[in-house]
């Protein structure tokens, strides 16, 4: 669970350092990867929620 957590944290504040850097630059390119980022966040999100349900039901 702490792997999630990690993981989580580290892709949001990737994310938000993309978004930074998009708006310093105004590159697209940044944009691009600070939305791909956070898209697997919220997947790894889904996923760490997914299994704290699974861990209560069982």
């Amino acid at each position: 669970m702490l792997l999630f957590r990690a993981l989580l944290l580290l892709m949001l504040v990737g994310a938000g350092v993309c978004f930074a850097f998009f708006i310093a630059t105004n590159n697209l390119r940044f944009r691009r990867w600070g939305m791909q980022l956070l898209q697997y966040a919220l997947l790894t999100a889904l996923v760490f929620f997914g299994i704290l349900i699974l861990s209560r039901i069982l």
